[in-house]
């Protein structure tokens, strides 16, 4: 008798904010991304949106994760300057900036984005 299949998980770029704590510069996010979509990005980068305590947008820049190998894990940190950690109460990703890799296509990185968070800030598309 054979046993029932799970169908493999849908590929995935899984972005989770770790943590956000100040630093000299201003305020350190952690960042911890795997890379599921079957295949290495040479590089990914995402423009991101910060909102303040009143939910009136603060900030809009890019952070540029560079290259992500296949099935990896990686934890990469950014510090932000002149931005106080605790006036952050959510992070948008807003678009993919750049989305690059043998086999990728250039729209992967945001359709298959998937967002965590450990941070206690709201995250997410």
């Amino acid at each position: 008798m054979a046993g029932a299949q799970s169908a493999p998980p849908a590929p995935a770029l899984v972005l989770e904010l770790n943590a956000a704590q100040p630093s000299d510069k201003g305020c350190r996010f952690t960042f911890v991304v795997t890379n599921n979509l079957g295949a290495e990005l040479s590089k990914a980068a995402f423009e991101i949106v910060l909102f303040n305590e009143a939910g009136v947008v603060d900030r809009l820049t890019v952070l540029d994760f560079k290259d992500l190998p296949a099935g990896k894990t990686k934890v990469t940190r950014f510090d932000l300057s002149g931005t106080d950690c605790t006036k952050v109460s959510r992070v948008l990703i807003n678009q993919a900036t750049d989305c690059t890799g043998g086999g990728i296509d250039a729209t992967a990185c945001l359709k298959a984005l998937r967002t965590e968070t450990r941070s206690g800030i709201a995250f997410g598309i």
